[in-house]
């Protein structure tokens, strides 16, 4: 397992962060009871992982907190050990359908100690923004957070699920005001979904933020479990569930209609898999390492239902890299159409960059 610097902090955090998503009851497939969630931590820790995500929202009754609050009280010391995250700001907690669901320092205090109880633990060493709120002033969510630091109760925060204006907002207005920085930004990113690449990668080269894909193997689709032959998913995957459920405009959740008329993303999983036979891996692990070799990359958050998943999918994170060529060709089969004006920029940026040379 390597380590690596959280964005401008000092903490360092294995590149395989554990997502808990699947902890707890819930209507998606292949949830975790608390016995098992605590097998899958054990075993993370023992392959070396030191940092794990969650949320005060995930699973009923915020279980995926529950069962982890419970099994640092198991390990003890050991907790000092690790970088725990979870995050605020989606459902309306204690404070109701008026003032739950925001970054109001109302919500923001009354959640932090919500999460603790729920953890177990008198510190949180990452405190995220689940999403941008646009209703609270920025300047009173930062302000929070910096109070919240300094009282104990976290010790950094990041953001989840921005655009580059607001980041780069955040990040000038933490500045000016001399508050403790956003260290982080959590973001879905993965070879199905690069519009992180659009802006919000450079935002954080810039300011020295890490960021933290979540659902790097899109919801099961760069797994390798899906053929260009099948009609439809197999009963009991993520992708089956989510299109039982009418959830294909939710990107977190795609469903099969989304991609399986879609040659380009077959011809990408056909690449995907070649490529894995030359080092012989899982197509699971070349997707991730694709993540992880991009510069802006700091861990990628990866959620399992068993044991073995977890270890396909940490040794992603190993001592092993794709050539420069195998990095280009993946680049080239899940090109994006890009948008104006960032079509407009790339082109003539790039014609500027060949005078240079």
């Amino acid at each position: 397992m390597l380590y690596k610097r959280l964005g401008n902090s000092g903490v360092k955090v294995s590149n395989v962060c554990l997502g808990t998503m699947t902890f707890g009851s819930s209507e998606r497939p292949g949830n975790c009871n608390e016995e098992s969630s605590h097998a899958i931590l054990n075993r993370y820790v023992e392959l070396g992982g030191n940092f794990i995500d969650t949320a005060n929202i995930y699973s009923n009754n915020s279980e995926s907190e529950r069962f982890i609050g419970s099994w640092l009280t198991k390990i003890g010391e050991k907790r000092h050990e690790l970088v725990i995250a979870t995050k605020a700001r989606l459902g309306n907690g204690r404070e109701g359908p008026i003032n739950g669901a925001c970054l109001s320092r109302k919500h923001l205090v009354s959640e932090v100690e919500q999460s603790l109880k729920r953890l177990q633990t008198d510190y949180i060493d990452l405190y995220q923004w689940h999403c941008w709120d646009k209703t609270t002033p920025l300047e009173e969510s930062l302000r929070t957070m910096d109070d919240l630091i300094r009282a104990g109760k976290i010790r950094y925060f990041g953001v989840s699920n921005f655009c580059g204006s607001q980041l780069q907002k955040l990040a000038d207005l933490s500045k000016q005001m001399g508050l403790s920085p956003c260290i982080s930004l959590q973001q879905q990113y993965s070879l199905l979904n690069r519009e992180l690449e659009l802006d919000l990668a450079e935002v954080c080269m810039n300011e020295g933020i890490g960021v933290l894909p979540w659902s790097p193997l899109k919801g099961g689709w760069l797994t390798g479990k899906y053929e260009r032959s099948q009609t439809a998913p197999p009963e009991g995957t993520r992708v089956h569930y989510s299109t039982v459920k009418n959830m294909g405009h939710l990107q977190s959740h795609p469903n099969w209609d989304m991609y399986s008329k879609d040659d380009q993303v077959w011809d990408l999983l056909d690449l995907l898999k070649t490529t894995a036979s030359h080092h012989d891996k899982s197509v699971s692990q070349v997707a991730l390492r694709w993540c992880l070799q991009k510069p802006s990359i700091t861990s990628v958050i990866m959620g399992c239902k068993t044991i073995a998943q977890l270890e396909d999918n940490m040794a992603a994170g190993s001592d092993w890299e794709l050539t420069s060529e195998e990095m280009a060709a993946l680049d080239a089969a899940s090109q994006p159409v890009i948008p104006y004006p960032y079509s407009m920029i790339n082109r003539c940026n790039n014609r500027f960059d060949t005078f240079l040379k």
